[in-house]
């Protein structure tokens, strides 16, 4: 699409050129400027889109740049001077023939001049003139994000009842460890001072795990 517009636009511009009225006639074309600002300022009165930013042409964004270092060369030069307005003078109608030739919606078009007088064209537009496709394009994007969140607040779901899990099982070993084990050791006898000897040897032993009433008789 682009090729066979850019094709169509060359061919007008040429068509312009070699007309017998032409898009300018030498007598209007000025020269002999003493700067290059006094020159773009006459350029830009008779074209307003030049050097101006985006600019709305035949209802397309539409941006034309013309390099300063161009211009101070065609300010002295008649036949440069003349080659530059031709052109520039021929886009409203370059953006015309764009617009009856693209299938689907131009979004933009810039065209550029650069210092050595080469010009140089970008079209930028979608195929999709009713916004269909666009409209589709973001039911899709928001029903991915969707169900990304939702995948991601599953995976969190997930995250959180193993982290719980985890810290029960290390709160139910904390339990078990903190917790010391109960013994009992009951003596029956007539000396207490043997049964005291007794007991104390006992619990000097350390041997008491599981140990439920013991029973020393005198």
């Amino acid at each position: 699409m682009s090729m066979e517009i850019s094709n169509e636009i060359t061919s007008q511009v040429m068509d312009l050129k070699t007309s017998k009225s032409g898009v300018t006639r030498k007598e209007e074309i000025k020269t002999g400027f003493n700067n290059v600002d006094n020159y773009s300022k006459y350029l830009q009165e008779k074209y307003d889109y030049m050097n101006a930013g985006t600019m709305s042409m035949k209802g397309i964004p539409t941006t034309v740049n013309v390099s300063s270092a161009f211009l101070k060369k065609c300010m002295d030069n008649p036949e440069k001077a003349a080659w530059l307005e031709e052109n520039v003078a021929a886009i409203p109608k370059c953006n015309e023939v764009a617009l009856s030739r693209c299938l689907g919606t131009l979004t933009n078009i810039s065209y550029k001049i650069d210092a050595n007088g080469n010009m140089s064209m970008a079209i930028s537009g979608t195929n999709d003139p009713d916004g269909k496709i666009a409209r589709e394009n973001a039911k899709r994007k928001v029903e991915e994000k969707k169900a990304a969140e939702e995948k991601a607040a599953k995976r969190r779901e997930k995250e959180k009842e193993e982290h719980e899990r985890i810290e029960k099982q290390r709160a139910k070993r904390s339990g078990k460890e903190d917790k010391a084990d109960e013994f009992k050791i009951s003596i029956i006898g007539t000396n207490v001072r043997s049964m005291t000897t007794q007991l104390t040897e006992k619990l000097s032993s350390g041997d008491l795990n599981g140990v439920i009433g013991i029973d020393i008789k005198a």
